[in-house]
């Protein structure tokens, strides 16, 4: 969490700890029928030992589902994972979705210095993929903080460093061979995807010119149109909203509001009231999640 006064830090823990009448009510505020609850980074994953990483996952997953099962009608969810020790992790998945019926999990970036490329990962890859289930790519801090932004202290965290951290954890999911081993996979990234969706074309053009011994033949847009779906949290304008749109396909744009670190109203009405046809609102909104979520609310 960036760094903030001790009375806000305080209204947003209570927030996110609540189930109640205050999160409902930002709900409706937006017109959200349902919202899929996940630990807010960084979690278990700046946890150096394993087995109380794996301890305090299962307990906060166990405790997920039973407010899930007080509200079925308002709440579903994403399992929090260990991602100390990956089949531990896919096994956990499992657990999670078979049992508790949760609709995928939520990752918080890397785990002390590990990113999801790594090949120890591809057991956690080949579960995800069987269980047919998306991982949401979440942001948090850099392992180091990179050079460039030493001495600048206001580009830390949410405001840039967490973008170019995610967008570039994502892609050396691409560049490793991932999609590769297991094309199935689906990657949610937030932000109106991380200013992914609007660098495809250099992407590729740079990428087959300079990376002559790569791994993948494709080009990187192919992956991220074909493995990858973006959500609006944290976004709350047409023009990435559109690029986000027009660079991914309307199917791949979800709507979300990283509550309550945004305000819920007014994320709503800024998808009320986009300039975008009905019939894409009506996906953006919700039709895209409910069928990759299979949420019948």
């Amino acid at each position: 969490m960036p760094p903030v006064s001790r009375e806000v830090h305080d209204a947003l823990i209570r927030q996110l700890s609540d189930f109640g009448e205050e999160r409902l009510a930002a709900m409706d505020s937006a017109g959200v029928r349902i919202s899929v609850l996940s630990i807010s980074g960084p979690g278990v994953q700046i946890e150096r030992d394993t087995a109380t990483a794996i301890r305090l996952a299962a307990g906060a997953n166990d405790m997920l589902a039973r407010e899930v099962a007080r509200r079925p009608d308002r709440y579903a969810g994403f399992a929090h994972l260990a991602m100390q020790q990956p089949r531990a992790a896919a096994d956990e998945l499992e657990r999670c979705v078979r049992q508790l019926g949760f609709r995928g999990a939520m990752v918080n970036h890397h785990t002390n210095g590990l990113y999801l490329d790594d090949p120890r990962y591809d057991v956690f890859w080949e579960r995800l993929q069987a269980l047919d289930v998306p991982l949401y790519l979440h942001p948090d801090d850099g392992f180091v903080t990179p050079h460039v932004l030493q001495g600048a202290p206001e580009l830390t965290k949410a405001t840039w460093e967490w973008t170019t951290e995610t967008s570039t954890h994502a892609l050396r999911l691409i560049v490793s061979g991932v999609f590769d081993r297991f094309p199935r996979a689906q990657v949610i990234l937030g932000h109106m995807g991380e200013t992914l969706p609007y660098v495809l074309w250099r992407l590729d053009s740079r990428y087959a010119l300079t990376a002559t011994d790569r791994r993948v033949r494709r080009k990187p847009s192919d992956d991220i149109r074909g493995n990858f779906r973006v959500t609006t949290s944290g976004q709350r304008s047409e023009v990435p909203l559109k690029a986000a749109l027009a660079a991914m396909g309307p199917e791949r744009v979800m709507f979300s509001i990283d509550y309550p670190y945004e305000s819920s109203e007014v994320a709503g009405q800024f998808i009320a009231t986009a300039d975008i046809a009905e019939d894409v609102r009506g996906r953006v909104g919700g039709g895209n999640a409910r069928a990759l979520l299979r949420l019948t609310a």
